[in-house]
């Protein structure tokens, strides 16, 4: 069975994250810069002398399709340990079962098409 990881974390977590990854041998990561907001509703900030509520905040979120149960177990484990700072608005991670996956260029499928070219 493979499995799609997706991770919503603070921008500032970025690096260390993709770094965490390439390290335990994570090799495909897609990558969107998106806007949100969970239990932190936002914050306040000043324009032009004016106070102004802004309810959604920068994060990104990283998806990341492995071949195994084991793999989304280490892949969790590691963002979770990165991305934790302990305070509201570390993210969510949340993983999925993928039934395919196809190599456009080569045609291989599901666990083939995972595994990187050589």
């Amino acid at each position: 069975m493979m499995y799609k990881v997706e991770a919503i974390v603070r921008e500032e977590q970025l690096e260390d994250i993709k770094s965490a990854l390439h390290d335990i041998g994570v090799n495909g990561v897609t990558l969107y810069q998106v806007m949100g907001f969970g239990a932190q509703r936002g914050y306040s900030t000043w324009v032009r002398g004016q106070q102004v509520d802004v309810m959604m905040v920068p994060k990104i979120k990283l998806e990341i399709v492995v071949s195994s149960l084991e793999w989304k177990e280490k892949t969790i484990r590691k963002i979770q340990e990165v991305a934790r700072t302990g305070e509201v608005g570390d993210g969510k991670i949340f993983a999925y079962e993928i039934t395919d996956a196809v190599r456009i260029r080569t045609g291989e499928t599901n666990y083939d098409a995972l595994q990187d070219d050589e």
